[in-house]
């Protein structure tokens, strides 16, 4: 029997980051991981690192050490028969870089041929109903949670003590800035966020190099994975750098990057991604334990890009991903994925949106939709009501003043998918005071284990485009006040803050995340 003996403090201490100069623009040719900022004791740990297995068992010291001894029959993850679908890669020395370049692993037919982006579909998919959805989300609740780690943690342990309380939550019956209605629990929820303030701890891994990691976007429709990054980079409270803490392993890359520096214009295939991407988790792989101990499953990213489930289908599976594109026939899993709000930041100094709009019994207008025609919906819908009644004013693109005004005096703004199910509309209807009506099969919106968006917003099937007006106009006067007031009630959810505010954006995406992780562990 071999015992190992790694300390947290002495391998993960932050005063080693290294601090040479980003590089401006990334290659097939580059590396897509810096130099380890972290040494291990001896340069026969760096081989061990990726040799624990199921059978290994973990002992905890009071000093923080972590001990781990190893059955000499062992010897790498996936090595063996007890754990086919792990593939750890090599070991890699902290002196050495993995490249993003097509190696013989990957760069097989087969791959390129996945790789592919292929054309959207003739037909509309199958529809799953909001109603669905809430029956599948109960669902997964109570019969699928993530595999059991192959060695156990005090982390693991806190998160299952976190479970049992949140289940216990006392009812809560009146709160100063939470209004019951708009949430599925609100004493489950408000019991989870002090729990999350109180014990989350998040490790972000060192490696990676800007501008793909480490470099937060901040302006343009996909801010919302930059402002997270930003704000989570720069956090005390969550953030720790001492792994052996961790709740939660942050993949700190950007979706959006990984397009501009990584994709291959006009190549309609992900191969080079994949290729950087899988380089990049091999390196975490055979540096760190911690990705094999659970084979991911508390590790997570934040990403917005429209390609992002594509980028992360394959290599991040066991992940919690924060996506925009939250598409549940691209692959989004309902009760492990997290549905991430799409933000349009015009401004990196400004992030905060312009709040208010006219009051209900001013806002005269039925139901206002305006943008560019992207994708198949869209078309439909001007085809249908653009200029055909003084109630609906749908438009194609409108300048940016007009486009505000409406939204502020309109009753219901229509937020129709584009290219893929997710829109900033849904954001910027909910800072406006315009009740969101959600013209996108199949997209589950954002935090939507926690709120209940059927109290203050309306769901309107693709097919039913021709019967828009006579939906909305059925909805009672009365209805659609209550609406509007939750709507007013709930957009605190919906902004971003230079600095966090309590449950404000990033807070809300960092519960979802920390929510799900403690939901999907087995009882």
């Amino acid at each position: 029997m071999l015992s190992l003996l790694f300390s947290g403090k002495s391998h993960f201490d932050n005063n080693n980051r290294n601090n040479s100069s980003p590089s401006t623009s990334v290659t097939k040719s580059e590396s897509a991981i810096d130099e380890s900022p972290y040494e291990l004791s001896n340069e026969n740990d760096v081989g061990l690192v990726s040799s624990i297995s199921p059978s290994s068992s973990l002992n905890f010291g009071e000093n923080g050490s972590i001990s781990i001894s190893i059955p000499p029959e062992n010897s790498r993850i996936g090595g063996g028969p007890t754990s086919p679908d792990i593939s750890p890669g090599p070991a890699i020395s902290p002196s050495r870089s993995a490249s993003p370049i097509i190696n013989n692993e990957i760069n097989d037919e087969e791959s390129k041929k996945s790789d592919v982006i292929e054309s959207p579909p003739k037909e509309i998919p199958l529809v799953l109903s909001v109603s669905e959805m809430k029956d599948t989300l109960i669902r997964s609740r109570v019969s699928s949670f993530s595999k059991s780690p192959h060695w156990p943690s005090k982390a693991d342990q806190e998160l299952l003590e976190a479970r049992i309380r949140i289940a216990n939550a006392p009812i809560i019956g009146n709160h100063p800035i939470l209004h019951a209605p708009i949430y599925r629990n609100l004493s489950s929820f408000i019991r989870s966020y002090e729990i999350m303030e109180e014990k989350l701890k998040i490790y972000i891994y060192k490696d990676g190099k800007k501008p793909v990691f480490h470099k937060p976007r901040l302006k343009g429709i996909y801010a919302s994975e930059g402002w997270f990054m930003k704000l989570l980079e720069e956090s005390k409270q969550f953030v720790t750098n001492d792994p052996l803490q961790a709740h939660l392993f942050y993949l700190p890359f950007s979706s959006q990057l990984l397009v501009d520096y990584v994709y291959v214009p006009d190549s309609h295939s992900f191969h080079e991604i994949n290729v950087y991407l899988k380089n990049y988790l091999d390196t975490i792989k055979g540096r760190y334990l911690f990705w094999n101990r659970t084979d991911g499953t508390d590790h997570f990213l934040v990403a917005c890009h429209d390609w992002a489930p594509i980028e992360t289908r394959q290599l991040m599976a066991n992940c919690i991903r924060a996506l925009c594109n939250s598409d549940i026939k691209e692959g989004f899993r309902l009760g492990n994925d997290v549905s991430l709000p799409e933000t349009k930041v015009p401004s990196p100094q400004k992030p905060l949106a312009k709040i208010g709009g006219a009051p209900p019994s001013d806002r005269k207008i039925l139901a206002f939709f305006a943008g560019k025609m992207h994708g198949y919906l869209r078309p439909i819908l001007l085809k249908h009501w653009e200029n055909k009644d003084p109630d609906m004013k749908i438009f194609g693109r409108l300048k940016k003043d007009s486009y505000a005004w409406h939204m502020k005096n309109s009753k219901y703004c229509i937020c129709a998918k584009g290219y893929e199910v997710n829109s900033p509309r849904v954001v910027e209807a909910l800072v406006n005071g315009c009740a969101p009506v959600i013209l996108s099969d199949n997209f589950v919106p954002p935090f939507f284990e926690i709120l209940d968006w059927e109290s203050f917003a309306v769901f309107v099937l693709e097919k039913d485009i021709p019967n828009l007006k006579n939906i909305l106009v059925s909805i009672p006067e009365s209805r659609y006040v209550e609406m509007q007031r939750r709507v007013t009630q709930v957009r605190q959810h919906f902004l971003w803050h230079s600095t966090p505010l309590k449950y404000d954006l990033f807070h809300m995406v960092l519960h979802s995340i920390w929510y799900n992780r403690v939901m999907r562990l087995s009882p």
